[in-house]
């Protein structure tokens, strides 16, 4: 910048601090837009933690309860929250009977099929696991202020062992 004496002062010229600042807001607007989705998943995987801990509990206590008890004892619903201390978690827990898969359809169609006894074994092998298994599902839910829903799901299977597997014609 030259003033009319010939003097050179030093110093930035208004459009030269206007761009600076615009630069620099677009730095901090960056920054921001980084830091709001860094924050977000951050609550997201808290909130996935803390689900997949109390699913954990949760299912650990399922186990615990019934350890050593027959299937019949097991409920087919049940349910309930965690407490103050876990605002918006629940859990549920739903069981049913253990489906074996009918397997005397692959059996027949080997080379030179089955014969009747090991169909019966194999019929009376499932019918076994339906009354001696219970498939149970525990589901933790988190729902959110705004109503979003978050779903956990595990499976374990409980076996009443005192049962004795029924071998016909043995």
């Amino acid at each position: 910048m030259r003033r009319d004496n010939g003097r050179r002062e030093h110093g930035f010229t208004l459009i030269e601090v206007l761009v600076a600042m615009v630069i620099m807001i677009g730095g901090v607007i960056v920054v921001a837009n980084a830091w709001s989705g860094n924050f977000s998943r951050v609550k997201s995987a808290r909130i996935n933690n803390v689900a997949a801990t109390l699913l954990e509990r949760k299912m650990t206590e399922i186990e615990h309860e019934y350890y050593e008890k027959t299937v019949d004892d097991v409920k087919e619903e049940d349910g309930g929250d965690f407490g103050p201390m876990y605002p918006g978690y629940s859990w549920e827990m739903k069981s049913q009977p253990f489906e074996m898969p009918d397997l005397s359809g692959a059996l027949v169609a080997q080379d030179g099929g089955a014969d009747q006894t090991l169909i019966t074994i194999m019929k009376s092998t499932a019918e076994f696991f339906k009354q001696s298994v219970k498939e149970v599902s525990v589901t933790v839910k988190y729902r959110s202020k705004k109503g979003n829903e978050i779903k956990h799901t595990v499976t374990t299977f409980l076996v009443d062992y005192t049962k004795e597997l029924p071998m016909p014609g043995l």
